[in-house]
């Protein structure tokens, strides 16, 4: 008997279960996206990036894009992370060279008053439904990470309007009305927690929560209102999916209980990093200023690390690029039992990468960490 889609390559998940592998996994935050000319085809196609987002179709043509290139480990939904306040109705648009925006704002005593949890069958009906067709492309071939911004992070879109560069108007809510910021972190919590499960449901094999935002905080105003809920999320998160088994001819004769790991990335976070890794998540995701050795030290065995090289030594020649890879490999050093190292960047692909460059990335990563298995 075997699974359904039983994986073809499933080390990316047993290395966030701290397992043995026989290479270093590699994905790579934005991996589909503007630096892939067949990307920017797609997106014209579409008409924006909203509808490329709410086309499943359209979705999982791009998800599938970078595997078709490059020997990924994973793939990664093709979404937004802003998502979830779209989904309450503060009409997220993009403008052009800006990024995203929201026509409505969530700063008054109404406004939060307002705000309710979207039903994920609903109003994101289309992000499950691109999970289920990304499924059944892969073919089991590699596993699919779902993912969402955290609370934190979407109460900063949600509050500012927009990107922000000083935060104004979310630290002053958190400082003068701390307890109205509680009240969309809580609605923010709910709802990620049940897209997160809504995703794993439809078929997503691991899923990611990006603190994009986390390292603007204060230590203390960091546990408070962005730590603390990651942890009130991964508590509610479905640790365990049901996938059917099939006989040798291919009729379904039962399902067995497969664990889902999740990974916490807060940029800017590496201070709280073992705050972090004690959260309850598989996986923590760090960015480039932070040491693997000294964090591979400081986690131990409570999970997994993700990381971390600079995306801009992607803009170096192949040759550099490989030499810094393997510096990264270097710095985790061979992995153990009890613990265990995804490769990725410390932030998202630059759009201005140069598809030969992660190409190379991707062969040094794998010809590499197997020369360190092997000793050699």
């Amino acid at each position: 008997m075997r699974a359904v889609n039983a994986l073809a390559n499933d080390t990316f998940l047993r290395a966030l279960r701290r397992e043995p592998t026989e290479w270093t996994p590699i994905w790579l935050m934005r991996q589909a996206g503007r630096y892939l000319p067949e990307y920017n085809a797609t997106r014209k196609r579409a008409g924006s990036f909203l509808a490329l987002c709410k086309t499943p179709e359209l979705a999982c043509e791009v998800t599938l894009q970078p595997l078709e290139r490059f020997p990924l480990d994973a793939a990664i939904l093709f979404s937004d992370i802003l998502t979830i306040p779209d989904a309450m109705g503060l009409g997220l648009h993009f403008v052009d060279g800006e990024g995203p925006r929201f026509q409505r704002t969530v700063r008054s005593e109404a406004e939060v008053a307002q705000l309710a949890v979207p039903d994920p069958a609903g109003e994101l009906r289309y992000v499950t439904d691109a999970v289920r067709t990304i499924r059944g492309a892969l073919a089991g071939r590699v596993p699919l990470i779902g993912f969402s911004g955290s609370p934190w992070t979407l109460a900063c879109y949600m509050v500012e309007g927009c990107g922000g560069s000083d935060f104004r108007q979310i630290k002053t809510m958190l400082y003068q009305r701390p307890d109205l910021l509680h009240r969309i972190l809580d609605v923010n919590a709910r709802a990620v927690i049940d897209y997160l499960n809504a995703q794993i449901e439809a078929g997503a094999q691991a899923v990611m929560i990006f603190d994009s935002w986390g390292g603007v905080l204060a230590d203390g105003a960091f546990q408070e209102f962005s730590l603390d809920y990651l942890r009130r999320v991964i508590a509610g998160l479905r640790s365990e999916r049901q996938e059917p088994v099939l006989d040798a001819e291919g009729r379904v004769v039962g399902s067995r209980s497969v664990r889902v790991p999740s990974i916490v990335f807060t940029k800017g976070g590496g201070l709280w990093l073992e705050e972090i890794a004690a959260s309850g998540c598989d996986g923590v995701g760090v960015d480039w200023t932070v040491d693997l050795r000294r964090a591979r030290a400081l986690v131990g065995e409570r999970c997994a690390l993700q990381g971390n090289l600079d995306p801009m030594a992607l803009m170096a020649s192949p040759e550099q690029v490989q030499a810094e890879a393997r510096k990264v490999l270097e710095r985790f050093g061979a992995p153990a039992a009890g613990n265990g190292h995804v490769f990725n960047l410390g932030h998202g692909i630059s759009q201005f990468t140069a598809p030969e460059s992660v190409s190379a990335l991707v062969e040094a990563v794998h010809s590499h960490s197997r020369k360190m298995r092997a000793g050699t």
